[in-house]
Order: C-alpha cells, then sequence, then structure tokens
C-alpha cells in the first residue's frame, strides 16, 4: 500500500500563456506530483474539450469552435476502428497545437534531476463530460448517441494510454485524473444521467486505462453520488473540492470506508479556487483537512488510512483566474502539504 500523506498535486489548467512560465511554476511548488498544464488562453484547442478531440471521427474544429459533422461519418468511424484495433497510440497523440504545455513538460523533465519526483500527474477529460459537451446535428448531446458514447469511450482510453506511453520513459508512476465535472449533476432533474449508466461508463474506462504503474484518479470539483467512484474496483483516488463540500462529502463515509480498506486514496482539493481571496493559510486549511478526518474516523473510517493516503490539490482548475493567482494558490498548496508531511504538521 502506497503511503503518501499530503503529497501536493494540481488539477490540470493553468491561465498563463508562456508555457515555459507555467511548466517552471508547477515544478517549483510541485516538485513531487507535477502535472502537465493545460493553457486555455493560448488557444481554444487547449479547452478541455477541444485538447482530446484530435482525430476522433466527426469532430471538426474551426475558429468558431469544436462542433459535430456527420457528414462522413461511415468512413470515419471505419478509419477509427482500424486505429483502435491496430492500438496505435500515436495517431491519438495530443498535438503540439493543442497542448503547448504538455510537450514543454516532457522538454524540462528530460532536462532535470527527477530524484524528487514520485509521480508524473496526467489527465484526461472523462467521458460524461466530453459526451455532455457535444451535441449533435438535432442539437441532442452525443451523450445519448450509443454508436458515439462508444467511439469517445475508447478514443478517450487511446489518447489516456498515450500519455502514459509519452511519459513512461522517465521510469516514474503515473497519475492519470478523469476529469469528470458533469458528475456533479448526477442524480438532478436538470442531469439526464443516471447512475447505473454513469458507474458503467467509468468502469468501462478506468479499466482500460488501469496498469500497474498508473494510478488513477477522478476528479470532480462538484458533489455527487460518490459510491459511483467507491465502488469502482479500477479507480484509486478520488479527488473532490474538500474547501466547498467537505461536508456534502463525509456524508458517505461508509462508502469511504470500504474505498480506503482496499487501498483507496483520497485527494483533498483544499485550497479554494474561485473563492480564492489571499486571506486564507496553510494552517487553517489543516485544520480543515483534520476535522473531516476526525468525523470520517468517527464514522468509523480507519483514521491512519485517511493520513497515510492523502493526496492534496487545488479546489479545481485554475485556467480561468487572473494570472496573479495560480502561483499564489500553488504556494499555500506546497505549505499545506509541508505542514501534512512533516511530523509535526496535521494530528498526529
Amino acid at each position: 500500500m502506497i503511503s503518501l500523506r499530503g503529497l501536493a498535486t494540481g488539477i490540470g489548467s493553468l491561465p498563463y500563456t508562456d508555457p515555459d512560465q507555467a511548466v517552471d511554476v508547477v515544478l517549483k511548488y510541485l516538485p513531487q506530483a507535477p502535472f502537465w498544464p493545460q493553457l486555455p488562453k493560448i488557444d481554444m484547442r487547449e479547452g478541455m474539450i477541444a485538447q482530446f478531440s484530435q482525430n476522433l471521427p466527426c469532430l471538426k474544429i474551426t475558429p468558431d469552435g469544436l462542433y459535430f459533422d456527420p457528414k462522413h461519418e461511415e468512413q470515419e468511424l471505419e478509419s477509427f476502428y482500424e486505429q483502435v484495433i491496430a492500438h496505435n497510440l500515436d495517431h491519438f497523440r495530443i498535438g503540439p497545437d493543442y497542448a503547448a504545455g504538455l510537450y514543454e513538460f516532457h522538454e524540462k523533465l528530460a532536462k532535470i534531476d527527477l530524484s524528487k519526483i514520485e509521480f508524473i500527474k496526467c489527465h484526461v477529460t472523462g467521458p460524461l463530460t466530453f459526451a455532455a459537451g457535444l451535441k449533435d446535428e438535432n442539437g441532442i448531446a452525443l451523450l445519448h448517441d450509443k454508436v458515439f458514447m462508444q467511439v469517445i469511450i475508447k478514443g478517450l482510453v487511446m489518447k489516456a494510454l498515450w500519455q502514459v506511453k509519452h511519459f513512461s520513459a522517465f521510469g516514474k508512476k503515473i497519475i492519470m485524473f478523469i476529469d469528470e465535472p458533469y458528475l456533479s449533476g448526477l442524480g438532478s432533474a436538470f442531469t439526464p444521467l443516471n447512475r447505473e449508466d454513469a458507474a458503467k461508463t467509468l468502469v468501462e474506462f478506468a479499466e482500460a486505462i488501469k496498469s500497474e504503474n498508473t494510478l488513477i484518479g477522478v476528479h470532480c470539483c462538484g458533489n455527487t453520488d460518490w459510491s459511483v467512484l467507491t465502488e469502482n474496483k479500477y479507480i484509486d483516488i478520488i479527488n473532490f473540492d474538500a474547501f466547498g463540500y467537505l461536508e456534502k462529502f463525509i456524508i458517505h463515509a461508509q462508502d469511504l470506508k470500504k474505498f480506503m480498506e482496499r487501498g483507496g486514496i483520497i485527494c483533498w482539493g483544499i485550497v479554494p479556487t474561485q473563492e480564492f481571496t489571499g486571506r486564507e493559510t496553510a494552517e487553517l486549511l489543516v485544520k480543515k483537512i483534520d476535522n473531516g478526518i476526525s468525523v470520517l474516523a468517527g464514522k468509523g473510517v480507519d483514521e491512519k488510512l485517511l493520513k497515510s493516503n492523502l493526496l492534496v490539490s487545488p479546489s479545481c482548475g485554475l485556467g480561468s483566474l487572473e494570472s496573479e493567482k495560480p502561483e499564489r494558490i500553488l504556494q499555500l498548496l506546497a505549505a499545506v502539504s509541508e505542514n501534512l508531511s512533516h511530523p509535526g504538521g496535521g494530528k498526529g
């Protein structure tokens, strides 16, 4: 069982337009579990859906945005499945025009001392969020198209596996986050997604990218039915907004108990992003984590597991913030991590 105790990592996006600056900030404040940064302010192709759309059938990108075009559907589907069956990961690579931060990150890792790095954190937009964000020619979300749901699942799996391959040369374990903000609407009358379908999709997706050297995490920055993730045996890490939704999260103590007992890891999104004021302190945020651990322990979740299998992160991505805030947020996150991992940090 891995003992983490407060290791810090990031979610995905940063607001910088200079990839070099973005990667330097990541490596400075998250030296043990750095991530490649999405940079949506550089280009619309770096948006969380567009970034993973390259070479997926019937998805076209123009200066006006990403859209679904079924004009050559049959031919494109045939070509797509030929590449999937051949397991041609390079066909599904994320190109430099879609992820400048990924390539800058890889280039820098090849030049620096990697001895402090324990994990390299990657990420892919989850199939539910991806499919919900795209509509067919009739204005209906691809989430309801059985053919294209399978296309999206398989295509995004290939993009996740390409990342694992791309960074495997560095000899570090990979953390692969599946970013699923759409899960926050699960169970809502306004979200046409039922629990069974969501759970089945995420099992299929996580199983396909799971490997011995890859930890699979799911990030959801709102509240959801967390049992969908705790019951998924292929998911190692649950990342939640601990700053804004701690009280709702701990309601699921019995599900979390089983998750922790099978080796699960909780990544506490403890540093606020949109709500960040600059008045937050590491001590207060650590106290919030400690209080959450105490409540969960009181409900039967093993306290030692909660403390040892613990990651920290910002509550969400930072890509939409003003450019001066992300570094302050990551600096605060590093202080929280130090407080937790130091023998005197946190409780016990």
